[in-house]
């Protein structure tokens, strides 16, 4: 089943273009880009965001020349764009985890990139047995399926506002119990020796909440990816690729994401509607991926344009004074 929509030839081409990519940006935005903490401007932010998404379309590109053509391209977007869109909650928990934390804002980007490695590794062991059971169970499909509609419709009742409470995430306890934690960060460091003692510092359990949380949110965008293609080697290109991007995304969207405050409903009409796509083939009905495609863009691009036609209303702040003993 594994990357059957290419032969061996092709197939190695793609895998090992997607490795060097990975890898080598890898090792240049850590080792190059980033030697020393600093703080990553909006410039940089939008030309990196750029960067990521012109090398996602791309990589979609060869698919078309070296797989099957449109239809395991549209595959790899639909993924992509559907794996994006989740991305956007997953930057808000983010935000509010570094802010309760009181991380510095030039240490962000090097808590993203372990984060981010963390979810390349944890992802493809998410595919990887979702892909086996479902090899074994197809049976398995359709509870993606309704789990899909059930998280569109609650998350289209949801509110807007999302609170985070780390003290009560198991990992974090565990983690407090088991390892000795400084009370400082020692200049950004995740872990440091003192006296012969190894210590970590809060920005190691950061750490841990991040990967933690991006856990959770792959339990949404995998059963997704996997309702638009069964093809392990689309969704896992397609969704780190996706993850690649968002560091970049976060510094973009960190202090505008309120005026996109209508992106939560489309993004909930995009899973009630892969999941319903998911449960149409019990009754033998298929919807084109081109339809597909079409209709997770539209739900977005329509979510985003109407949260900028219609803002959100401010909040009046409280006129309560307090007033001068007479």
């Amino acid at each position: 089943m594994l990357l059957n929509l290419f032969n061996g030839q092709n197939e190695g081409i793609l895998f090992g273009v997607f490795g060097v990519i990975i890898v080598v940006f890898l090792i240049v935005d850590l080792g190059v880009f980033h030697k020393k903490h600093q703080k990553v401007t909006q410039k940089e932010a939008i030309q990196q965001s750029i960067f990521w998404v012109l090398v996602s379309v791309g990589y979609g590109t060869l698919i078309y020349f070296y797989g099957e053509g449109s239809g395991a391209t549209l595959q790899f977007f639909s993924a992509y764009v559907t794996e994006k869109a989740l991305s956007v909650d997953n930057i808000f928990v983010i935000l509010l985890i570094l802010r309760y934390f009181k991380v510095k804002e030039e240490y962000y980007h090097n808590i993203l990139f372990w984060g981010i490695l963390g979810a390349i590794v944890f992802r493809a062991i998410f595919i990887f047995v979702g892909a086996i059971l479902i090899a074994e169970f197809h049976w398995i499909l359709y509870i993606f399926g309704v789990f899909l509609v059930y998280s569109g419709i609650k998350l289209f009742s949801e509110e807007d506002d999302m609170e985070i409470e780390p003290e009560k995430n198991p990992l974090l306890k565990a983690a407090k119990k088991v390892l000795p934690i400084s009370t400082t960060d020692k200049g950004g460091k995740f872990w440091f020796r003192e006296k012969g003692k190894l210590l970590f510092t809060p920005l190691f359990l950061v750490i841990i909440l991040i990967e933690s949380t991006d856990l959770i949110f792959a339990v949404d965008s995998i059963p997704a990816a996997f309702a638009i293609t069964q093809n392990e080697f689309v969704i896992y290109t397609s969704n780190i690729f996706a993850v690649m991007g968002l560091r970049a995304m976060f510094f973009l969207l960190a202090n505008v994401l309120d005026k996109f405050y209508l992106l939560q409903k489309g993004l909930s009409v995009v899973l009630t509607f892969i999941g319903a796509k998911m449960l149409a083939e019990i009754i033998d009905l298929h919807i084109p991926i081109y339809l597909s495609f079409g209709i997770i863009i539209g739900a977005l691009v329509v979510a985003i344009v109407l949260s900028l036609m219609f803002p959100k209303e401010e909040e009046p702040e409280s006129l309560e004074e307090e007033l001068p003993a007479e």
